[in-house]
């Protein structure tokens, strides 16, 4: 199944070295031999379009790889965002050994924000925040695994309390898409607000999400780090999520929305990718312009700047 939904990691110039770390870590636990690898890397050119990418030249504009099949993307953007545990990755591990390597990897110069040992909810899991500040829930799965790594939304600070809607909202706007098991909070649960989400089970575009409330104190929220990729097949199906989801008008740029949640989302069809890929630097270069000044994606428009007369 094509994953049409990919979270897509905003690091500051370290793109390459961690996806090699990643790939070299899931490629010890990989369900098929060679299903967690870099499958592609577009580069800042040696004269950048525009001041905002001057100091970037040679580094990863856009970037795709896969740990045990799940699709990333990645990107070079400079130290503008940081990463927060508003949005984490489960692991799911098939043994105690597994759940050992993959949490001796990523404890590699990382921060535990909880302790790898038994839980109520599972007999081994821990949550860490890598080296390059991802964070990661690393757990023992007691069933069938559908898919390894899924990602983790946590309603944090004044969107405490706010997860069983934003997942019913997003159940409704993507395709193959339905909210799953819920487990809340119950009475005199520490710090938590009674019958807000525990953990909750989401599909949406036929992939498993899991999201969280927290009432608890934290310093962080979602931001820009970690942004939620989505491909489109028509100009329709942009226009509709884009209006649907798009509720910050102040972060749209080039595809990228803000939404009523805080939760940042790519917004992008899949003709944009075919345009920029043209081996015609001078075709792809005005494309790439015409994007540049875009905050909704217009195909049409691409489209007019690709074939453009010289």
């Amino acid at each position: 199944m094509q994953q049409k939904i990919m979270p897509s990691l905003w690091f500051d110039k370290e793109t390459e070295e961690a996806m090699n770390f990643y790939v070299s870590l899931f490629s010890k636990i990989e369900t098929e031999p060679g299903s967690s690898k870099i499958v592609s890397i577009k580069r800042y050119p040696d004269e950048v379009p525009a001041d905002f990418m001057k100091g970037m030249e040679g580094k990863v504009l856009t970037a795709q790889f896969e740990l045990d099949g799940y699709r990333f993307m990645a990107l070079d953007g400079g130290p503008v965002f940081k990463f927060t545990p508003a949005i984490s990755f489960f692991v799911q591990c098939r043994s105690e050994e597994e759940v050992d390597t993959v949490w001796s990897g990523l404890s590699e110069g990382g921060t535990v924000l909880m302790p790898l040992d038994a839980y109520p909810f599972s007999p081994k899991y821990g949550w860490i925040q890598d080296k390059f500040g991802v964070s990661w829930q690393v757990i023992l799965a007691e069933g069938p695994i559908e898919q390894r790594i899924f990602p983790s939304l946590l309603f944090v600070g004044d969107k405490a309390g706010a997860a069983e809607e934003a997942i019913n909202f997003y159940a409704g706007l993507f395709d193959d898409a339905a909210v799953g098991g819920i487990a809340r909070y119950g009475a005199g649960q520490e710090l938590e607000k009674e019958g807000t989400i525990a953990y909750a089970e989401l599909r949406l575009e036929g992939q498993p999400f899991a999201a969280m409330d927290s009432a608890r104190q934290h310093d962080f929220t979602f931001n820009e780090a970690i942004s939620l990729y989505v491909e489109c097949d028509t100009q329709a199906k942009v226009d509709a999520l884009w209006e649907a989801l798009s509720a910050v008008p102040e972060s749209e740029q080039c595809g990228w929305l803000k939404d009523k949640y805080g939760v940042s989302w790519q917004i992008v069809p899949k003709r944009l990718g075919e345009l920029l890929d043209d081996p015609d630097p001078e075709k792809s270069g005005r494309v790439m312009d015409v994007m540049l000044k875009m905050k909704k994606i217009d195909i049409a428009e691409l489209e007019a700047a690709y074939q453009q007369p010289a």
